[in-house]
């Protein structure tokens, strides 16, 4: 965990084992929550779209016009209910199989068992860690405006280049199974 510490202020030592796995995991992080909290985890579309880049993204290698695909995801406990990560995410569709694109768009399945299903090789490299007020995601998490999340941003890479940016809100307080 001692990577952690690179990200300025944040504090990860008020965070429990769950929490710093979950920020620092290197896999499937629906397969880590369900690990976790030992039920099921379904995704919930909240918004999938193609638009032009509306800046530049230098974390991407994308100039402002160039087309990406922007997704707002929630994942689910199937069993409970409960929402357990937010995450928005950014993908460079001209760097992605046609066949993946569509899937990207039409299925239910978190993106991290799709790399795995089409056997795409990639790695993360995280950008950033930090500590929030949930103020628009708390209807998400059904908790008060002021309640925390932690937040993870990185960006997935394949054969050299950055396919996608990701960040993703956690409560910062979860009651686990374990």
């Amino acid at each position: 965990m001692a990577f952690l510490a690179q990200f300025g202020d944040f504090d990860a030592s008020s965070l429990d084992l769950l929490q710093r796995v979950l920020l620092v995991s290197d896999g499937t992080l629906t397969d880590t929550l369900e690990a976790a909290f030992l039920e099921p985890i379904s995704l919930r579309k909240i918004a999938i779209q193609v638009v032009p880049a509306r800046r530049a993204l230098p974390e991407l290698d994308v100039l402002a016009g160039e087309p990406l695909m922007e997704r707002k995801i929630l994942l689910c406990g199937e069993s409970s209910g409960r929402a357990y990560v937010y995450a928005e995410s950014v993908l460079v569709l001209d760097r992605l199989p046609s066949r993946f694109r569509e899937e990207l768009v039409e299925s239910d399945m978190p993106i991290g068992r799709l790399w795995s299903e089409h056997k795409l090789e990639t790695w993360k490299e995280l950008l950033a860690m930090s500590r929030h007020p949930m103020r628009g995601l708390a209807a998400h998490f059904q908790s008060a405006p002021e309640s925390d999340c932690l937040v993870r941003s990185y960006r997935v890479i394949s054969g050299g280049r950055p396919l996608m940016a990701i960040t993703e809100h956690f409560p910062a307080t979860y009651q686990t199974s374990m």
